[in-house]
């Protein structure tokens, strides 16, 4: 079986070697840069498992390199940081990113965190659950697509996943705990207003193909459900 490829972003030499050295020790394959301006080029060229981002880059911050990864792949992704402050790792989980490790960290920490994060991506990969029929969506999970009345949704990993849940159970409220539960990564790291903002985020993007309709119903001090009917 072909080693799965982690795509390790840091700049700090000895850094990266120690990175590489785990990852390889866990049967990974590494392929290692020390920019973010050709992450996404890399990711277009091949196919990558998991990339780990320092977020402390030189020429751009990890963070944008991690939104423009999302604009157009859905690979996991561990971020590398000297900060830990909450303020830090919501911006981060509501980006996308599936982990969050802080320097100084235990290189065999990172290794089993890379390998619990591609668990846990395999396992949403093979669910097999597919939405009732309908006219409004349509949910496509091999391509991870999304189209609503016909036009393709451009979502982030996250906003995907939480439609996808929604879509799958119409009528059904979900309080904000178990979407965290079922959507992120990292449940635990994250807050209420993490699902508050993705929801005003699919809203909007609904909002720009059917500015009359509003399938996502809010239910105050209970969740979110997708309306039936559509």
């Amino acid at each position: 079986m072909e080693k799965p490829t982690i795509l390790v972003v840091e700049d700090e030499p000895a850094i990266a070697d120690t990175i590489q050295y785990a990852l390889e020790s866990e049967g990974f394959r590494c392929l290692r840069l020390e920019v973010g301006a050709g992450v996404v080029e890399v990711l277009d060229r091949q196919p990558v498992a998991l990339v780990v981002l320092d977020i402390g880059l030189p020429d751009v911050s990890g963070v944008e390199v991690c939104r423009r990864i999302r604009q157009r792949h859905d690979v996991p992704v561990i971020f590398l940081t000297a900060r830990g402050g909450e303020v830090d790792r919501v911006v981060g989980l509501e980006l996308g990113a599936d982990d969050y490790v802080i320097k100084p960290f235990s290189p065999r920490e990172l290794a089993a965190r890379a390998k619990a994060v591609l668990r846990r991506a395999r396992s949403a990969g093979s669910a097999s659950q597919s939405p009732p029929s309908g006219t409004a969506f349509k949910l496509d999970e091999e391509r991870r697509q999304i189209t609503y009345f016909g036009r393709p949704l451009e979502l982030s990993r996250y906003e995907y996943k939480l439609l996808a849940v929604l879509l799958k159970r119409p009528g059904r409220v979900y309080s904000r705990d178990e979407l965290l539960e079922l959507v992120w990564d990292a449940p635990e790291a994250s807050l209420d207003r993490t699902v508050d903002a993705h929801v005003k985020n699919l809203r909007a993007k609904l909002r720009d193909i059917r500015p009359d309709a509003d399938p996502i119903a809010t239910h105050r001090g209970m969740g979110y459900s997708l309306k039936e009917g559509l």
